[in-house]
């Protein structure tokens, strides 16, 4: 069999501008509880930890879809499964707006979360334009997507007051269905699609797909996801109802200001793919996990008299800006080691962060409910932050240690 063609620069940079685009528009309906879902509390009486069960919804079946997604992209094509996957998710969430009781919204948001699968989609098929050298960059620049939280926060808000919550679902599900033809007519399919349409690339078995998997470092990648994205993604739907409920904001306000977490954790991702490719993604990731747990510690504080609104702002910030830096490490090294199953891999790795953007709003509720502290939320972070690095580091070291031995 002959090797996968190159695809030249324009094609691929188009491929990587609409997928970053198409991505960002399904997180920010993937997100899209993290401002309705107060309206619905509010309407439906509901206790903290029945809302974070309701924002977590989605985050859910975007988590579990993507293995899925993932090897469909394997063996189908990026461009129609992002294509299809897109058009799934705009029927669900202008379903959404008929919903009326709690059961109903639990099920509406179920649907709502196919549009989280798309990252694994978006990583598989971006990933195959860009040789080894450039996909931490390629990759870091599709993930901004991950603005589509703060583009929810500071927009959302707005269209909710103005014309009720009904409509608010029914603009994202219009938006992201636009977005979808506009995908299909503006891109290509992937090298490695054509390459097998041509019978230059032979079809694997299912086995082979999932075989990566068994791999103990696909779990420890899996980990570090967990937190540097699942708890961004917590964080993105559980900030708004955190300032509510500790400052007393008003809802558009906390919502500005929730964006202001979400902004650099999802536009310096870019740059954290660019660090990875120059410094490597090990070094990234050390300085990810040293950070996060010092701002973790900070944010665990319970005093509001020392956590003043404004501290508050400027370390949620710089956990932000770092959590992206690790969301881009960590997907750097998915295509070095699994270059034959970046779907699967990739699919298993979101899956796990993702199910920590479900896992984690429930965690937080039911925190708030035992302890009646809110910076109890950011005391779980920390804990988790702080197995990562230990895990981490006694994985570098006991690999130092086998290289030395094969070498001496």
């Amino acid at each position: 069999m002959s090797a996968v063609p190159t695809p030249d620069s324009r094609t691929a940079n188009r491929a990587l501008a609409m997928s970053t685009i198409a991505f960002t528009t399904c997180f920010a309906v993937w997100t899209i509880f993290s401002i309705l879902g107060l309206k619905i509390r509010e309407d439906l009486g509901l206790t903290e930890t029945q809302f974070g069960l309701l924002v977590g919804m989605p985050i859910l079946t975007g988590s579990l879809i993507r293995v899925l997604l993932g090897i469909w992209t394997d063996r189908l094509g990026g461009r129609v499964v992002y294509v299809a996957t897109m058009v799934a998710a705009a029927i669900s969430t202008f379903l959404l707006s008929y919903a009326q009781t709690y059961t109903q919204f639990l099920i509406a948001a179920l649907g709502v979360g196919i549009a989280g699968g798309s990252f694994a989609v978006g990583v598989a098929y971006v990933s195959r334009f860009f040789p080894a050298s450039r996909q931490g960059t390629a990759l870091g620049i599709f993930g901004v997507g991950n603005v589509g939280a703060a583009v929810t926060k500071f927009v959302a808000p707005f269209v909710m007051v103005a014309f009720g919550w009904q409509a608010l679902a029914q603009t994202w599900a219009v938006a992201l269905l636009l977005i979808a033809v506009a995908f299909w007519f503006l891109t290509e399919d992937d090298p490695v699609h054509k390459a097998r349409a041509a019978g230059q690339v032979s079809n694997r078995s299912f086995a082979a797909e999932f075989a990566p998997l068994r791999d103990l470092r696909v779990w420890r990648f899996a980990l570090y996801y967990f937190f540097v994205f699942g708890a961004f993604v917590a964080l993105s739907l559980w900030l708004p109802r955190y300032l509510i409920g500790v400052y007393g904001f008003d809802i558009k306000t906390a919502g500005m200001i929730g964006a202001a977490y979400s902004i650099p954790g999802s536009i310096f991702r870019a740059y954290g793919g660019v660090l990875s490719d120059k410094v490597g993604a090990r070094t990234v990731m050390y300085w990810t996990f040293a950070v996060c747990a010092v701002a973790t510690a900070i944010l665990s504080i319970p005093s509001t008299e020392i956590i003043t609104p404004i501290v508050f702002i400027g370390v949620a910030f710089v956990l932000g800006f770092f959590m992206s830096l690790g969301k881009a490490a960590v997907y750097k090294h998915i295509p070095v080691y699994y270059p034959q199953n970046v779907g699967a891999v990739g699919g298993l790795v979101g899956m796990i962060g993702g199910l920590g953007g479900f896992v984690l709003p429930l965690a937080f509720g039911w925190l708030k409910d035992a302890t009646g502290m809110w910076s109890s939320c950011f005391m779980a972070l920390f804990v988790i932050v702080i197995v990562s690095l230990v895990w981490m580091h006694l994985s570098v070291r006991r690999m130092a240690a086998q290289s030395t031995m094969q070498t001496a």
